[in-house]
Order: structure tokens, then C-alpha cells, then sequence
């Protein structure tokens, strides 16, 4: 839930900036919410690397330098949207990304794992009613904003 309040927050914000210096452009905006999102997450990545690590596939080696890995992919995401002359490509990039990430979410709701707590006290499967339609959200988005 919080990353979608720091996309929806940050698309706000920026786009009454854009509107205010008659500048208005929802794709930009839309690539500055996703890429302050991104850096959102990314924190996550590296506060709570053993949580996470317990999110990774079991045939996926290397779990905690996994989810290292993926938070510094996540930066590189958000940066790569706002150079105009990677925005397509690192869109692209993303949503295959958010597509492969989808696995570790399901995996974590059956599981029930807390990666904050680092343990298996966490929603359970009613947390997928979320976050999947929340993962499909992420891939428009980035579409739309970063593609189009």
C-alpha cells in the first residue's frame, strides 16, 4: 500500500508543478512518481534484505545479494525513466521486471512471510486480492507513461 501512496502522492504533487509553470505533461509526471516510487522500494531492498530474501524462489540462488541486486535495479529503473533517451527501453526493462517479481509476491502471500519482521506472521493469500491487481497497476503505468 505504501508504494502506491508514494506513486499516486509524487504524480500529484508533480503534476501541479508542471500545471503551475504551464508546463503540464502527465507522462512526466507519471515517470517522476514511478521513479520516486522505485527509490521507495528500492530502500526496502536493503533495510529489509533478510525479509525479502525469504520472498525469492527457492531455485534462485543467492537470495540476500538477489534482493541487493534488485533494489540497485530498481534505482537504475527510476533514473533510466527520467533520461529521455532511455525512457523506452528502461520501461520495457521494467515491466519485464515487474513481471518477473510477481512470482516472489505469491510465493510471500502463501507463506504468509513478513519481510519486515522476517518472519512467516504476514497477511496471507487474501494479500494477493491486492497486490496482484496493485503489480498489473505498476506495468500500465509504466506503459503508459514510459512507452507511449
Amino acid at each position: 500500500m505504501k508504494p502506491l501512496i508514494v506513486l499516486v502522492a509524487v504524480f500529484l504533487i508533480t503534476a501541479l508543478v508542471l500545471k503551475l509553470t504551464n508546463k503540464l505533461d502527465w507522462a512526466l509526471a507519471g515517470r517522476v512518481a514511478m521513479a520516486a516510487m522505485l527509490c521507495f522500494t528500492a530502500i526496502g531492498h536493503f533495510a529489509f534484505a533478510d525479509g525479502m530474501a525469504m520472498m525469492v524462489p527457492d531455485v534462485v540462488p543467492f537470495k540476500k545479494e538477489m534482493v541487493y541486486a534488485t533494489g540497485v535495479l530498481e534505482v537504475l529503473f527510476g533514473i533510466g525513466l527520467l533520461v529521455p533517451s532511455l525512457r523506452v527501453y528502461t520501461a520495457w526493462a521494467l515491466i519485464a521486471f515487474l513481471v518477473l517479481m510477481l512470482p516472489a509476491n505469491i510465493k510471500a502471500a502463501i507463506e504468509r512471510v513478513d519481510y519486515q519482521n522476517a518472519t512467516y506472521t504476514g497477511a496471507g493469500l487474501g494479500y494477493l486480492w491486492f497486490r496482484v491487481p496493485l503489480q498489473v497497476v505498476f506495468i500500465v503505468w509504466t506503459y503508459l507513461a514510459g512507452v507511449r
